[in-house]
């Protein structure tokens, strides 16, 4: 299995050191325990404090103030680069981000399936955390707000009651999308991009027309058209979601500074010092 690197990088001041390691470090684990079984991949995901000390090979995942298109993109070496905007939610959009970019990281991939409207043969975009991308839907690591993703069984052609179609298992059959996500297929015989939106008022298909040929990936394009894609770093945190997840790392945050207190005791009284 080819190991791939990350690097997780913030150009927001308002990021500290601290920040970026337990999401980096959630991230991580969300890779090894629950991405790398299920798709067969296997990466790490460190922190940089600057683009120069990133070594060479490694990905980027960058911390931005604004973008505007934040998602997956191409360097100058056609090699995949991400942008993530800062915000309460932030490490649930770099989450949503890592996850594609590993399993999809040029953008393109597509499988053919029947189109979930119609039945005709078509070419679903494979964004794997798009269907179930709402925060009612993610789930925590070290406390940490992260994506859930569909499996490789989303794409299957039926389902079964005794197939995991996401990782949390919100999604029970395949192609489903749930409120708050989308589902984006290629018409072959059109040539055109159609998608499954899903919101609170109903869910609709939009024709999105074909996409010109050019430097973009398929994925960007799509985004770029997709109004309707949540800000996932800048949700409120009056979402029943949020409120729960900051409640619970709050709790996590006293729990952890009395076993440092602990550490610091043992370290003092074992070296002779400690901090």
């Amino acid at each position: 299995m080819l190991l791939q690197h990350l690097a997780l990088i913030s150009t927001v001041t308002t990021i500290d050191a601290a920040e970026l390691a337990q999401v980096s470090g959630a991230i991580q684990k969300q890779v090894a325990r629950d991405l790398a079984p299920l798709w067969g991949i296997a990466a790490t995901v460190d922190v940089f404090p600057e683009f120069e000390d990133v070594p060479v090979g490694y990905w980027p995942i960058v911390i931005v103030d604004d973008a505007p298109q934040p998602g997956v993109h191409k360097d100058f070496n056609r090699q995949p680069i991400a942008y993530v905007v800062a915000g309460p939610t932030w490490s649930l959009a770099a989450s949503h981000e890592v996850v594609e970019m590993l399993i999809d990281p040029w953008g393109d991939r597509i499988v053919a399936g029947d189109a979930p409207r119609g039945g005709e043969r078509v070419e679903f975009l494979v964004e794997v955390c798009d269907p179930c991308q709402d925060p009612s839907h993610a789930y925590t690591v070290n406390g940490v707000l992260v994506s859930d993703f569909c499996t490789p069984a989303y794409f299957d052609p039926v389902g079964s009651n005794t197939v995991r179609y996401s990782y949390t298992g919100t999604i029970s059959q395949p192609h489903q999308v749930l409120p708050g996500g989308y589902l984006t297929w290629h018409v072959p015989a059109t040539r055109h991009w159609l998608q499954l939106r899903v919101t609170a008022s109903g869910e609709a298909v939009h024709d999105l027309g074909p996409m010109q040929k050019g430097p973009l990936a398929l994925r960007t394009m799509i985004d770029a058209q997709t109004p309707e894609k949540r800000e996932l770093s800048r949700i409120p945190r009056s979402h029943p979601r949020v409120a729960e997840v900051m409640e619970a790392r709050e709790h996590g945050l006293k729990m952890r500074l009395a076993r440092a207190a602990e550490w610091r005791r043992l370290t003092a009284q074992v070296c002779g010092g400690g901090q």
